[in-house]
C-alpha cells in the first residue's frame, strides 16, 4: 500500500538520508520488453497455455488513427494485469539494489533511492540508469529524475519532510486547486447544490489519500478559498443588481450595505472577498448548503486513525 511505502521512506530521512535519487522511468508502460518479461515469467510459470495467453496479451494490437497496429513491446494499459507484469520485471531492480544495500522504496515504476550526500546519489544515479539500460532495456527520463534533497522532490504525491513526516507536494496542491476551478466554473449553469454535490465528491476522496500528511493549516487555507469561489458563483447566479441586493438582504445584510455591493463596479471575485458577501454566506450558511469542510473532515480522519491505533 502506498502509506507503508510513504513510511519507510520517511524512515530513511529521519535516519539522516536526506539526498533522494528520483528514478523516473521513460514511458515505462511502453517500453516493456516482452522477451525478457517472458523469460522472467517462464521462471516462475510451468504452464505454457497460460504463458502463451500472456503473449498474446502482450502483444494485442492497439488502435491508432483507425489503424491496428501491433504491439512489440510495452504492456496495455488499463487492465489489471499490466502492472503485475511490469512489477515482476522491477523485481530484477529491487534484487539488485538490495544486495547493494541501499535503502529505496518503489511502488509501481516510481523508484526513490535515499542516501547520505549528493555525490553518492550522482554514483548512485549513474549506476541505477546503466543497470536498467543493460539489463532490462528500460531508459530512465533525465528530464524527470533528480537528485535533490528529499524534501524538494514528490513522491505518491507526497513530500517528505526533515523529520521524515509527510506533506502534501505542492503539485499535488495545485492540480486539486485546477479540479476545484473546473467544478467551480461561473459559466457552467449548473445549481448551486449540484456544484457543493462535485466538490464533496471530489475533496473526500482527495483529503481521504493525504489523511497521514501535516496538512492543517494548508487545508484550513484551501477551504477559505473555496468558499470564495462559491461566493463567487452564488453571486454572479443573481445576475441583475436588485436581485444581489435582495439575496443579500434575505440572508440578514442591512439593506444600504447589500445595495453598495451590489451596485459596486467591482468584479465578481472582488465582491466575493467584501464584507457583505461574507456576512451573508457564513460558515453556518455553507454548511446548510452541504458543504463538508476538508479541515472537518482530514481531523475525523485523523481522530479515527488515533482509535485504532490505540
Amino acid at each position: 500500500m502506498p502509506i507503508h511505502t510513504l513510511a519507510q521512506a520517511g524512515k530513511y530521512v529521519a535516519e539522516g538520508r536526506g539526498i533522494v535519487v528520483d528514478l523516473d522511468l521513460e514511458a515505462f508502460f511502453d517500453r516493456v520488453n516482452h522477451d525478457i518479461l517472458m523469460s522472467r515469467l517462464a521462471g516462475r510459470i510451468g504452464d505454457k497455455r497460460l504463458l502463451r495467453t500472456i503473449r498474446r496479451f502482450l502483444q494485442a494490437g492497439m488502435m491508432q488513427t483507425g489503424v491496428c497496429i501491433r504491439r512489440h513491446e510495452g504492456t496495455p494499459q488499463g487492465g489489471p494485469l499490466s502492472p503485475l507484469l511490469a512489477n515482476l520485471l522491477l523485481d530484477d531492480l529491487d534484487r539488485m539494489l538490495e544486495a547493494r544495500g541501499h535503502s529505496f522504496c518503489r511502488y509501481a515504476d516510481d523508484v526513490n533511492i535515499y542516501v547520505r550526500t549528493r555525490a553518492a546519489g550522482e554514483r548512485v544515479m549513474a549506476s541505477v540508469a546503466e543497470f536498467l539500460q543493460g539489463r532490462l532495456h528500460l531508459r530512465v527520463n533525465q528530464e524527470k529524475s533528480a537528485v535533490a534533497p528529499a524534501g524538494d522532490r514528490k513522491f505518491l504525491g507526497h513530500r517528505l519532510l526533515s523529520d521524515g513526516s509527510l506533506g502534501i507536494a505542492p503539485q499535488s496542491l495545485r492540480r486539486a486547486k485546477q479540479r476545484v476551478r473546473e467544478i467551480t466554473r461561473r459559466n457552467r449553469g449548473i445549481s448551486l447544490a449540484r456544484m457543493v454535490g462535485e466538490l464533496n465528491g471530489f475533496l473526500a476522496g482527495w483529503v481521504t489519500y493525504f489523511r497521514h500528511a501535516r496538512c492543517a493549516s494548508q487545508l484550513r487555507r484551501l477551504d477559505g478559498w473555496i468558499r470564495r469561489k462559491l461566493r463567487c458563483v452564488r453571486l454572479k447566479q443573481c445576475k441583475r443588481t436588485k436581485a444581489q441586493a435582495d439575496f443579500l438582504r434575505s440572508l440578514g445584510v442591512p439593506e444600504r450595505r447589500a445595495w453598495i455591493l451590489a451596485l459596486s463596479g467591482k468584479g465578481w471575485w472582488r465582491k466575493s472577498l467584501s464584507y457583505q458577501a461574507t456576512e451573508a454566506m457564513t460558515l453556518a450558511w455553507f454548511e446548510g448548503q452541504g458543504l463538508v469542510p476538508m479541515t472537518d473532515r482530514y481531523l475525523a480522519l485523523q481522530l479515527t486513525g488515533n482509535r485504532r491505533g490505540t
